[in-house]
Formats: C-alpha cells, structure tokens, sequence
C-alpha cells in the first residue's frame, strides 16, 4: 500500500486529486492539507508517531511554504518521504529547482488523470516520475541567479523597497541593492520589476 499525503491550495483541486486516488486499490490516502506549513506540521505530528506516508503530492504555490521549499524542509531533515509536484507550471525552470530539491516526480495537471497513480507506484518503487514534454528542455536552460538573488528579487517583485528587503532578510541595505544589481544584470533586462517579470516567466522563481 502507498501511502499519500496531498497538499494544494485549490479545495476542489483537493478534492479531485483524493478522489482520484481512492478508487486506486493499492493507494492509500491518509489526509489532504491548504498550504505547505500545514503539510510540514503533519508529517512532523505523523513522523513522531512513526507514521509518515510514503509520498507527499505537492503543488508548487502554496500560502506560506511552496512545495519547493516544503521538498527542502524534508530532504533537509532527512525524512524518509518522496515528494511528486502536481503543478500547472510547464516551465523548466521550476522543473530545475524542483529536482535540486530532491523531488522524485514532476508532473502537470492536465496529464491524464492515470498518470499520477502511475507516477506515484514508479516514485514509490525508487524511480522517478517526470513529465516527457519537460523532460528535456530542463537542461537547455541555465538558471543565471543564485538563492540569494533569487530571495531578494522576489521580495522586490512583490512590491517592498529595499530597506525593508533587508530588514526582512536582516542584511544592510547596500548588500540587498548589490543583489538586485546583479540580478537586473544577469537578466539583461532594465529594471528590478523586469527581472522579477522575466525570472517569473523563466520558473526560476
């Protein structure tokens, strides 16, 4: 039996993907979380009761926590859990990020609905479950910003200044504009909004 946690910010989504997976005989779905936070709090309740699902499946944006950052949190603390991204994102940049995140499946929500089952028996099995048309084109493209950049960038992109960047990243005030300077210039575009636009564009945030 696999087991399943889901975690997505769209209740019917939710509902639709917990649905899907019932009627799967040798899957099991033990609950179905809104945001990132929420999973991580579960897996750490289930995780201390020695009973941690097998798979989490995760869309990318998320309230709180991403499904990126969730499949860092657990490859970080070495938590014996894939993690398979359901997502509408058909961008190889996030396809880059997710799979330096440790994520074992990548795959896109208007796939035929088998398809996940499918993935979730190959993840489970030790393999890896990506989506063909992505596939490739993940490595045609270099991701330019590093995670810092990447931080500062989209804080900036979501309408604070500077100043208040750094506060929140508790760095000075010059370091968080050398960051966005190098940004703009790696991106070889004219402005902070530009860059956030186009790394948006990219899945490299």
């Amino acid at each position: 039996m696999i087991r399943v946690l889901l975690a997505e910010d769209q209740a019917m989504v939710r509902g639709a993907l917990s649905a899907l997976l019932a009627l799967e005989a040798d899957i099991e779905v033990l609950g179905s979380v809104a945001d990132g936070e929420s999973a991580w709090r579960e897996l750490q309740r289930r995780h201390g009761e020695g009973a941690l699902p097998d798979v989490v499946v995760s869309d990318i944006e998320m309230p709180g926590l991403t499904g990126l950052e969730l499949a860092q949190r657990i490859r970080s603390r070495e938590l014996p859990v894939k993690v398979v991204i359901v997502t509408t994102f058909a961008r190889s940049g996030y396809l880059r990020r997710a799979l330096d995140a440790g994520v074992a499946g990548y795959l896109l929500k208007d796939a035929p609905a088998e398809k996940l089952a499918e993935a979730l028996r190959q993840v489970h099995r030790g393999g890896r479950a990506i989506a063909p048309e992505l596939a490739l084109e993940a490595w045609t493209e270099t991701d330019p910003l590093n995670e810092r950049e990447r931080q500062v960038l989209r804080l900036a992109g979501e309408g604070l200044g500077a100043a208040e960047i750094a506060e929140k990243l508790h760095l000075s005030h010059g370091t968080v504009r050398n960051y966005l300077s190098e940004a703009i210039g790696k991106l070889g575009v004219g402005n902070r909004i530009e860059a956030y636009r186009l790394a948006r564009q990219k899945g490299w945030l």
